[in-house]
């Protein structure tokens, strides 16, 4: 969506997303670097995580029937989870992100010019088949890492960050349902008169969501090595 045509609400849920998914990263690095016990892998910060990773789809697939400029937003997005891929496998080549959240969204972009013109029937149906069909993927294993966007993996894989197009692309195709079915002549559902401060700053949050994707975890690092050496 251009800057004229944003929906507060929905940079609402992106801040929300935003907050949640970096409370999601200082468990992850307080357990991952400093030996914290922390378990987010399972149980409580395991939901926690997905749950941000979720509403980013959801609303990304609504703002996919919104955006007058999908392909180039999705280059965007697209080609910041490549230079995340450049960043993680210097830094990790073990467990480098191959294809990540931002893969996944901007891949979504990509096809939102085609998918914006169906039907949120169809878009339903086409989400629940990604989703049904996922669990037989999931199941399959490959001998090239070709296949990862796919959602099938080589033996033995692991990644930072990993959302394949099964069964999470169906996630974004719900999103765009919603989207269709909400936002039909492309106007906010909340007044314009909701601008009380949690408000405004959610929705700052919302449209910098990209950015502080990218800088947030150096930030977290930089503060939690500062708080163990110095306190």
């Amino acid at each position: 969506m251009s800057q004229a045509a944003r929906i507060t609400e929905l940079d609402c849920l992106r801040g929300i997303a935003i907050l949640l998914m970096i409370l999601f990263h200082i468990v992850f690095d307080l357990a991952y670097f400093y030996n914290w016990s922390l378990d987010y892998l399972n149980g409580f910060w395991y939901y926690q995580g997905k749950t941000a990773a979720i509403l980013f789809m959801l609303v990304s697939g609504i703002s996919n029937t919104l955006s007058r400029q999908p392909i180039r937003r999705g280059l965007t997005v697209f080609g910041t989870g490549m230079l995340i891929t450049l960043v993680t496998y210097f830094y990790n080549p073990t467990m480098y992100i191959r294809f990540g959240i931002l893969h996944l969204l901007g891949f979504s972009m990509f096809t939102a010019p085609w998918l914006a013109k169906q039907s949120a029937l169809l878009l339903t149906l086409a989400g629940t088949t990604l989703l049904i069909t996922s669990h037989w993927i999931a199941s399959l294993t490959a001998t090239t890492t070709w296949l990862l966007p796919l959602g099938i993996t080589p033996t033995g894989f692991a990644s930072l960050d990993y959302y394949p197009l099964l069964p999470w692309l169906g996630v974004v195709l719900y999103g765009m349902a919603a989207g269709k079915l909400l936002y039909p002549a492309r106007q906010p559902l909340w007044p314009s008169a909701v601008t009380c401060v949690p408000i405004r700053t959610l929705s700052w949050l919302g449209r910098q969501s990209l950015l502080i994707y990218l800088v947030h975890q150096p930030i977290i690092l930089a503060v939690l090595s500062f708080l163990f050496i110095y306190l």
